[in-house]
């Protein structure tokens, strides 16, 4: 808890102190918001706004991270570091895609094939290491069976150790490059994406804080009174609650800052890194698929822009006023700042649901 406490605590504090200076810093840069000119009139009063607020979000949660390790004496895990890796190697291909779009002072950045080539590289490095790496007899950090809330029967093991990696690579990569753009893609609103991350995030400090006292680990403990049967077989969930705690902390206190009128934008760099920390989150902790109802917002978001693309190249007609959904709304005439009030209502709603689930699955069955 003190660890938790810690993490989460120092990486608030960080970024609500700090992001004014960043801000200042980030005007003498002219790291600047470019707008887009087929998108709400109403945002090209932004333009010009500090962007790439992202990567101070990365820095408070990996310094919260050391610090809670420090303060404890505690040593940092593989679970850890890893989702660490996938969140800082996703911030940099943000990082590179946004600096292009301020240099060039246009709305496109990386080539489409060279982004998802960069995500793809991250998630390969983090699926490998994930499942083939561990220590001596202890688990290792993902498994290859797809998860709900613990592993389901659909395991690519059966089908031998190099199909199952490559299958285990390919379901990561599905996984980390649909939540990272899910984020993404969220962000177009001030406070939207941030506040949304905050929900989710929080809700794998409780998971993995869970998973932490009831963990198998425990149960051939004769002190720890852990049913081996309603037991998670999780490696390092504290630590991943920990990673959680400072990743909360930092969205957080760069809310203050990104809410209406925002002051500082994410960018890429903070929608990829917080997008990929949360399927990091997922795979470890063996919860993938529950993440698509904790994350339910940025689905919607994202099925939108699909339904959208998909139905505009097969009739010619729209779905929608624009895509994302938030933006539809836009042009419906609602403010932003009730668009993004009943966004996160939405967001918080799917987090309590998937957390009910979570929680439902070990009641039922201990009965």
């Amino acid at each position: 808890m003190i660890a938790l406490l810690v993490a989460g605590g120092f990486a608030l504090v960080f970024t609500l102190l700090t992001m004014p200076l960043f801000v200042k810093l980030f005007h003498r840069l002219k790291w600047g918001q470019f707008i887009r000119d087929d998108g709400p009139q109403s945002h090209h009063t932004k333009r010009g706004t500090p962007t790439m607020g992202g990567a101070v979000m990365i820095a408070a949660t990996l310094l919260g991270y050391l610090l809670a390790h420090l303060f404890t004496l505690w040593r940092p895990t593989l679970s850890g570091l890893l989702v660490l890796f996938l969140m800082v190697g996703l911030g940099l291909v943000g990082f590179l895609d946004d600096f292009l779009k301020i240099s060039r002072q246009r709305s496109l950045g990386l080539r489409a094939r060279s982004k998802i080539a960069g995500q793809a590289l991250v998630a390969i490095v983090f699926a490998v290491v994930a499942l083939e790496v561990n220590n001596g007899d202890k688990l290792k950090p993902a498994s290859s069976a797809v998860s709900l809330i613990r592993d389901t029967a659909i395991d690519f093991a059966g089908l031998g150790p190099v199909v199952a990696l490559v299958l285990f690579i390919a379901w990561a990569m599905i996984m980390i490059w649909g939540t990272s753009n899910g984020v993404n893609l969220t962000d177009g609103l001030d406070g939207l994406a941030s506040g949304a991350s905050v929900a989710v995030a929080f809700a794998y400090v409780l998971i993995g804080t869970w998973q932490s006292n009831q963990n198998c680990a425990l149960a051939t403990t004769r002190a720890v009174n852990v049913n081996p049967s309603l037991c998670y077989n999780v490696r390092d969930p504290r630590d991943l609650a920990v990673v959680a705690a400072c990743l909360a902390g930092a969205t957080l206190g760069f809310l203050w800052w990104n809410a209406s009128p925002a002051k500082i934008f994410m960018g890429d760099t903070g929608s990829l890194a917080l997008g990929g920390a949360l399927a990091g989150l997922a795979i470890l902790t063996r919860t993938e698929l529950l993440l698509v109802v904790l994350g339910g917002l940025f689905v919607l978001i994202t099925m939108s822009v699909v339904i959208q693309v998909g139905y505009f190249k097969m009739t010619g007609k729209r779905v929608f006023r624009m895509a994302p959904l938030q933006h539809h709304f836009e042009l419906a005439g609602w403010n932003e700042v009730t668009i993004v009030i009943r966004f996160w209502i939405v967001a918080i709603l799917f987090v309590g649901l998937g957390l009910g689930i979570f929680y439902a699955e070990w009641v039922v069955s201990a009965q």
